[in-house]
């Protein structure tokens, strides 16, 4: 992966959940650097509301999308009432 590449989470694990980042949310890379098999991945909402989080996602823990929908975001986050 690289930076810009876009992602989705493909597991729920507690560590991300209290990021409210959950299975299913899409983001992208921030950087071209990967720690330990982590990646800084993005997770927006549409331009009128503030991003979800800014955190380190395990490549295990997401798979390659050709293309990011914030909406997809907002929807599971309404979703968990976060």
């Amino acid at each position: 992966m690289k930076e810009m590449d876009t992602i989705e989470v493909i597991v729920e694990k507690e560590r991300y959940v209290k990021h409210g980042v959950h299975k299913g949310m899409q983001g992208w890379i921030c950087l071209d650097d990967c720690t330990n098999g982590f990646w800084l991945v993005n997770f927006p909402q549409r331009a009128d509301k503030c991003d979800i989080a800014t955190i380190s996602i395990h490549e295990d823990d997401m798979k390659e999308i050709p293309v990011m929908h914030a909406i997809v975001n907002e929807k599971i986050k309404e979703q968990f009432g976060d």
